[in-house]
């Protein structure tokens, strides 16, 4: 990992959401969730973009083979929810090759065998039916729409229990910086009430209601 992917290592969805906020930018996918509360990931996006299938039909794509370790995997399916565009092949190659993990706007199968490998999938759900003859890649390493957030190549993606936000490179230091800085003042605030003060009182002093406002210098 690159030393910004390791900060946002450390950071959790709901901080760097704050941050993205905090400078107007809107990096929250929206209804992408993981299969599994306990998945995490952290990484750069390697996108994909599906559209109906031609006829003949196109390919779902063998892009795996090229990707290199603690890459996120990110598939613009449209947001389709009729058929899947990841499942038990694609995720054991990924958890071979040490992928970050899988980010779709649209569905995947074959849960049961991410739960296994504990590999990261975050989607709109998880439906069996495939989506070969129904969707092909017509594009990737181009921009690409996850739930409502442009997602481009080399951007940092982080996930957890809560859901998946996206930093944009071109901001990645300013928001990551933003978000540790709101990270040590929650921990001062928890401290702080641990060592008696009211939470109001907490909030008060290490201004609380401001920390996601956004900054407009």
């Amino acid at each position: 990992m690159d030393k910004n992917t390791q900060r946002a290592a450390r950071l959790d969805t709901a901080t760097l959401s704050d941050a993205l906020d905090r400078h107007g930018l809107a990096g929250q996918c929206r209804s992408i969730m993981p299969v599994s509360s306990d998945f995490r990931l952290t990484g750069r996006a390697w996108t994909a973009l599906y559209g109906a299938a031609g006829f003949p039909a196109g390919t779902v794509g063998d892009y795996i083979d090229d990707l290199e370790a603690d890459t996120v995997v990110v598939l613009d399916n449209r947001g389709r929810t009729d058929a899947t565009v990841w499942g038990d092949i694609l995720t054991e190659i990924a958890s071979q090759k040490q992928l970050a993990g899988t980010v779709i706007d649209g569905i995947n199968r074959d849960v049961s065998l991410c739960l296994k490998l504990n590999y990261s999938v975050y989607s709109r759900g998880h439906w069996m039916r495939t989506g070969k003859d129904r969707v092909q890649v017509e594009a990737t390493q181009v921009p690409v729409t996850i739930g409502d957030v442009r997602v481009c190549p080399g951007d940092l993606l982080r996930g957890d229990a809560d859901g998946v936000v996206v930093i944009p490179t071109s901001h990645e230091d300013v928001v990551l910086t933003t978000a540790e800085r709101i990270q040590e003042t929650e921990d001062s605030i928890r401290a702080a009430v641990r060592s008696g003060l009211s939470l109001s009182e907490a909030r008060t002093k290490f201004g609380y209601h401001q920390l996601q406002t956004r900054h407009t210098k």
